[in-house]
């Protein structure tokens, strides 16, 4: 059973949703879809200025979730929802099919043969690049704030 979701730091008052979508298990479908949100992300003006880190981070989040969590398995789909708090910022939910993983296992791609590595940077860019992240329901679950 899923862990109750708790809110990250946002009024939920004050929270517009602009975006709720499923997103079939296909790699091919990341660019579309991210395209689609960055063009709400710019309407929404929630966090101005900060789009190249709120779309390297969904591009990221995304990826994982259909290349982990369907296992490219068009016949799955990843669930993303977006929302914005005009005085907070916005927040990014996206949530997988998959048996989930321990964030806290993933190893750093600042290591020794993984700093050479072709993949495995994700999670550590997500990280790096929003204000608070979260991962929940055993890690099939991302929360992504940005201010």
């Amino acid at each position: 059973m899923d862990e109750p979701i708790e809110r990250c730091s946002f009024d939920a008052n004050g929270l517009i949703q602009r975006l709720d979508m499923t997103v079939a298990g296909d790699v091919k479908a990341i660019e579309p879809v991210v395209s689609q949100i960055m063009s709400i992300v710019g309407q929404m003006q929630c966090a101005a200025g900060k789009e190249f880190a709120i779309e390297t981070a969904i591009r990221e989040a995304l990826a994982n979730a259909i290349r982990h969590g369907c296992k490219g398995d068009r016949s799955r789909s990843v669930r993303i929802s977006v929302s914005c708090n005009p005085s907070e910022g916005m927040i990014i939910v996206i949530r997988d099919p998959g048996e989930g993983f321990d964030p806290t296992k993933v190893p750093s791609p600042l290591v020794g043969d993984r700093l050479y590595a072709e993949h495995g940077r994700g999670i550590f860019l997500i990280n790096k690049l929003m204000d608070e992240v979260r991962f929940r329901a055993g890690g099939t679950e991302i929360w992504m704030r940005k201010a």
